[in-house]
């Protein structure tokens, strides 16, 4: 692919997907590669405009190129329906991150909070849930290191549940949902 027309970083519940579109407006060629991996490419296609829709997983991806005065396109993606802002508020509501480091491995903990899922690197791990006090853990292991993601009441109307990640004792550090690099 040579450089992309337009890039898309987009959180998932098993981590960050890059999404990336090149379009030749003189030629029509149109490519759509998600983490590097190509899954459009037409070389020739005379309608310059118009849609490219691309499953991955169970998210469907749609990629509008639309004119613009003098010979120039927009380019907006959709993600399930939404437009690409509005997913990025949406997973913000339903996902919390972390990002640490065991030894010299470096690990993306995502919590998806609407299936109570945990995903560890990208894999959905088993976790083991307990009611405690004030709350509710989920229990699990990174690397052969106890890790427990504990929620409870942010006891502030409108907050809603707090949820920390302790790996070891050792509280981690939430980051944002679009972090690529972890340090």
């Amino acid at each position: 692919m040579n450089d992309p027309t337009a890039r898309w970083i987009v959180p998932l519940s098993d981590g960050n997907h890059v999404v990336e579109f090149e379009h030749g407006t003189a030629s029509g060629r149109r490519v759509v590669m998600i983490d590097g991996q190509t899954f459009v490419h037409r070389d020739w296609m005379f309608r310059l405009v118009g849609d490219e829709e691309v499953m991955f997983g169970d998210t469907k991806f749609i990629i509008r190129v639309d004119p613009m005065p003098g010979l120039k396109y927009s380019y907006t993606l959709w993600v399930n329906g939404k437009s690409f802002t509005s997913f990025i508020q949406a997973q913000s509501k339903v996902l919390e991150s972390w990002c640490t480091k065991i030894g010299d491995k470096k690990y993306r903990i995502v919590l998806d909070k609407v299936a109570q899922t945990v995903w560890v690197n990208g894999e959905q791990i088993d976790v083991e849930n307990e009611f405690v006090d004030a709350g509710a853990e989920m229990l699990f292991m990174i690397d052969g290191q106890p890790a427990v993601i504990r929620s409870c009441s942010s006891e502030q109307k409108g907050a809603g549940i707090n949820y920390i990640l302790y790996v070891h004792g050792v509280e981690i550090s939430k980051q944002g949902l679009l972090t690529t690099t972890m340090s």
